[in-house]
């Protein structure tokens, strides 16, 4: 999901207890140098950390850091407020001059752009391979983000799994339960859509105009993608994405979908109950909240899955980020101190969830008692068991280094067609646009 819209969200969150993950700005400080660690017995040293946002990713670093440190009371963790985009600027500075020495010993990269980091500037990465983290216990899909020819260079934090949210006093109105929007196709979402609008007046969803967003949900549900596992562009006679747009073309023709101008008119539409629903990552959930007055009136559940093409799955995600090791890195202290913590701390996510909403990727979370804890304003819904449930069922999404390029492509085609462009026509302006960027 784009930066600026994470930030929008989480600024709409008043609950904290049941927000989920968003993103914000803060100033920049110089990095350290990690200090040599014992190979045996307690660590010694300090770790420096690059990530953004003080109530979610910064806070969850610190939190971390103590838990660290009971066993290892004499390692520091200097966490410098760094925001993705400057966190990006300098990855890009540093790996164009080879200043290494600058970077700090661990740094968080948006899930979407992590392939495009370590294949462009590789020495800036170190590897898990010495890590000890079992990446068995994450989430297939979202560990694919950042393996690199076979690698691990990331370990997955903040959970982007996508969900269908929708009013249960709506569906009740049109004869529905949330039950009835479970495990279905995306025919049967807009038969039931239909339904919806005709008994209540109310389209079920909203979303940005020209933004793929939805789109590219639908084609990960499918395990389909917009390039190939080589980084090739697969925009073009690519079935899934025809699928998806036509998809997209039949929820706004039917009045199902009503397209906005902007971020803060998408949040509005639900928060007003000018639509009964929203599809997105879990993320969304804290904007949801913010309509105090809706609490108990909502539910969440899987997405619809594209009839018709083999491998589809109601799973999918938008969003989230991971932890990258760097090559200046004291990696036997930094791989040590990840792999006890965010890969190996019930203590940590469960610490965390209340005040943050920090939502873990972390596989085992999904039995824990606070993650199966009914949440009052969903429902009683355990939201928060549930999808990491759905999390183990995402598939994997090939990005590449072109990734953003390829998305905002495709955010244009979307755009033409909708004003009457042939899909085949304006995806194939699309792969040309990429193809020229990749030159």
């Amino acid at each position: 999901m784009n930066i600026f819209k994470k930030v929008a969200a989480l600024a709409l969150v008043v609950p904290l207890s049941v927000a989920l993950a968003a993103c914000s700005g803060g100033s920049a400080a110089p990095a350290t140098t990690a200090e040599t660690t014992a190979a045996a017995g307690p660590k010694t040293g300090t770790l420096t950390v690059w990530c953004w946002d003080p109530t979610f990713n910064i806070y969850a670093m610190n939190e971390a850091a103590k838990i660290y440190q009971k066993d290892n009371p004499d390692v520091k963790v200097n966490v410098v407020e760094t925001p993705w985009d400057d966190v990006q600027t300098k990855l890009t500075t540093l790996g164009q001059s080879n200043e290494t020495k600058e970077l700090p010993d661990i740094v968080l990269v948006q899930n979407n752009a992590f392939q495009k980091n370590v294949i462009n500037y590789p020495d800036l990465f170190a590897d898990f391979s010495k890590s000890g983290v079992d990446f068995s216990q994450f989430p297939e899909g979202v560990v694919a983000y950042s393996v690199i020819d076979n690698m691990n260079y990331g370990l997955p934090f903040d959970n982007g799994t996508a969900i269908t949210a929708l009013r249960t006093d709506v569906l009740k109105e049109a004869g529905l339960t949330v039950d009835d929007f479970t495990d279905i196709t995306w025919d049967q979402f807009i038969t039931l859509g239909k339904q919806v609008k005709e008994k209540t007046g109310k389209p079920l969803l909203s979303g940005q105009a020209g933004s793929s967003d939805l789109i590219t949900m639908i084609l990960q549900s499918a395990g389909a993608s917009l390039f190939d596992d080589q980084g090739n562009p697969t925009i073009t006679n690519n079935d899934a994405l025809l699928k998806a747009i036509d998809v997209y073309q039949k929820l706004v023709k039917d009045g199902i979908l009503v397209e906005v101008n902007s971020w803060d008119e998408y949040v509005g539409s639900f928060v007003n109950s000018n639509v009964a629903g929203t599809i997105n990552g879990v993320w969304i959930l804290g904007s949801i909240q913010s309509a105090k007055d809706q609490s108990g009136k909502w539910a969440i559940t899987n997405l619809p899955k594209l009839d018709g093409v083999a491998g589809a799955t109601n799973y999918s995600a938008n969003g989230g980020s991971s932890w990258a090791i760097t090559s200046n890195a004291n990696y036997e202290l930094a791989s040590d101190f990840l792999n006890k913590t965010f890969a190996g701390s019930k203590e940590l996510y469960e610490t965390i969830l209340p005040s943050s909403g920090a939502l873990a990727n972390w596989l085992p979370m999904a039995d824990s008692t606070v993650y199966a804890e009914p949440q009052k304003f969903f429902s009683d819904q355990p939201v928060f068991s549930k999808v990491v449930e759905f999390s183990k069922q995402v598939p994997k999404n090939n990005t590449g280094a072109y990734y953003y390029e390829g998305r905002d492509a495709v955010s244009a085609a979307i755009t033409k067609i909708m004003n009457g462009t042939d899909p085949a026509t304006a995806l194939e302006e699309a792969q040309k646009t990429v193809e020229f960027a990749m030159k």
